[in-house]
């Protein structure tokens, strides 16, 4: 199989995003064999509404779904805002599972990270998400959990990751999503 096509999705809107550079760090720490591309059009999706979800859905919803339905897999880099995932994150799950276009999520392989500056960093979001995305059926990779705890400490003032053992984590969740993507491919 060729290089993995890899999809990155930050669930953070904030400049600066200990998430957002988390899947930079990934673009890092990739051990290969996979070409990762940020995805930064989860501020221009609309809200969710049926009444748009037609056979020409608005522009940053068709590109979104293209996007997904390019990519052999997932990495998403989860926040956690009141003990779940950010509304943008739920937002863009919400336009890529729905039809008219069908859904695109399940059987798709996906990662899930997350960095949060608290003593738990994005736990439950993760949990939440991986919750969200069983109910799709999508095929989410269990380990390694990488939750990035008191993020604040594991990045320098140019978002660059510091810590060694979160990289470590990221190429263990990356190798362990290649392995998801070409196990399906059989």
């Amino acid at each position: 199989m060729s290089e993995l096509k890899i999809l990155a999705i930050s669930g953070s809107l904030r400049d600066g995003s200990h998430n957002t550079a988390l899947l930079h760090a990934a673009r890092k720490t990739n051990p290969g064999g996979m070409d990762i591309e940020l995805y930064a059009g989860l501020g221009e999706l609309p809200l969710y509404r049926q009444d748009l979800d037609t056979d020409s859905p608005p522009e940053p919803v068709a590109e979104l779904r293209r996007r997904v339905a390019e990519a052999d897999g997932l990495l998403i880099a989860t926040p956690e805002h009141n003990a779940s995932v950010p509304a943008a994150l739920k937002n863009a799950i919400d336009w890529a599972s729905t039809p008219p276009a069908g859904s695109l999520l399940p059987g798709k392989p996906i990662a899930i990270a997350g960095a949060s500056p608290g003593a738990f960093g994005s736990v439950r979001a993760q949990q939440s998400l991986r919750q969200i995305l069983a109910s799709i059926g999508s095929d989410v990779v269990v380990k390694p959990e990488v939750t990035v705890f008191r993020s604040h400490e594991r990045f320098d003032s140019e978002g660059t990751l510091t810590d060694d053992f979160t990289a470590s984590l990221l190429a263990e969740l990356l190798t362990a999503l290649s392995a998801t993507i070409r196990a399906g491919a059989r």
